[in-house]
């Protein structure tokens, strides 16, 4: 009988360490980065990216095991006017090519209720790495209607001082301070 208990116990503690977090894969299409400012106290200016690429290793289980890196290049910045996307790559600013990325590699995931977690990590932003902590809700986790199979979205939220990341220019005026509004969608990798 002892053997029979040891021998099932260990095939548990197997078949539970086996688990492992599972590779999704951002959907382009349905996945977005919202940014906003104060422009001298007159308006709340708004920007975007989208279409940028990432993996989110994904264990439903356990989401502390989890772990999420994106990046996209700096020039996909969408402001909706040309004069201000120009200006934003210009000198004052990100002065970028194509070649210049902004990242965001997780370094851990405190859960903090049954659909939500605390995300921090590294976001590299005009060549300067700094932590963030993103406010995260799981919005929902199951088959896709459409696509038939695994998919995951969700909501975080995040505030960066631009001037940490040497984008201070025009600040305190300009506000300093950026809001940061994030929805992605996920696929199960193939």
């Amino acid at each position: 009988m002892k053997t029979f208990l040891c021998a099932s116990f260990m095939a548990v503690a197997a078949s539970t360490s086996m688990a492992a977090p599972e590779k999704y894969m951002l959907d382009a299409g349905h996945s977005q980065v919202v940014f906003s400012y104060d422009h001298l106290g007159y308006s709340t200016t708004h920007g975007m990216f989208a279409g940028f690429e990432g993996e989110i290793m994904f264990d439903q289980e356990n989401p502390a095991a989890s772990s999420v890196s994106v990046s996209m290049p700096a020039t996909s910045m969408l402001t909706g006017w040309q004069k201000r996307f120009d200006h934003f790559m210009s000198k004052d600013f990100f002065d970028a090519d194509d070649s210049e990325m902004i990242s965001f590699q997780s370094t851990s995931i405190e859960v903090t209720g049954e659909k939500t977690a605390l995300i921090t990590g590294d976001l590299t932003l005009n060549g300067v790495t700094r932590p963030v902590v993103l406010d995260t809700v799981l919005n929902q986790a199951g088959d896709h209607p459409m696509a038939g199979k695994p998919w995951a979205g969700f909501d975080a939220s995040a505030s960066i001082l631009r001037s940490q990341f040497e984008l201070g220019k025009f600040a305190p005026f300009v506000g300093d301070e950026v809001t940061i509004q994030i929805s992605v969608e996920a696929m199960k990798a193939d």
